[in-house]
């Protein structure tokens, strides 16, 4: 499922070699949410590394990524880790978005109404179709 956050580039990191196969490179988007701003980091891997490279500290963007989740067993113990895999930055637009910055929601298409999100800046785009209430079991 792919989400989009729109606000001001507060950090940019150096390019990491993780790997001999892998590479990454980290940076934080400041995101206003209310009344404080949220610091939101992102990364950027493999051959995405230089998409940043187009923009500096203090610029306005609007970041495309991807929520990414994994498990790893550590000495018997199973630790988990989510990140932020961007995919895509563009300029801000500051027509539609929130003055300082923020997320944006976009509704999707589903057979029944979808439900409303509480935070109206969060915004998710549909990974699939989602299947109609005659294709389940459930008795709600």
């Amino acid at each position: 499922m792919a989400y989009d956050a729109t606000g001001r580039l507060h950090e940019i990191f150096d390019e990491q070699q993780v790997s001999e196969k892998f590479r990454k490179r980290e940076f934080v988007l400041e995101v206003q949410d209310g009344q404080y701003p949220e610091h939101i980091k992102f990364q950027l891997v493999q051959d995405k590394t230089a998409l940043i490279d187009a923009y500096k500290v203090g610029d306005e963007v609007k970041v495309t990524f991807n929520l990414r989740g994994r498990g790893f067993n550590k000495n018997g113990q199973m630790l988990y880790f989510t990140n932020l895999e961007a995919w895509r930055i563009e300029a801000g637009t500051g027509g539609g978005a929130p003055a300082g910055g923020g997320y944006n929601q976009q509704a999707a298409p589903r057979a029944a109404a979808p439900a409303q999100n509480q935070n109206p800046n969060l915004r998710a785009a549909p990974a699939a179709p989602i299947a109609g209430d005659d294709d389940n079991d459930l008795p709600f």
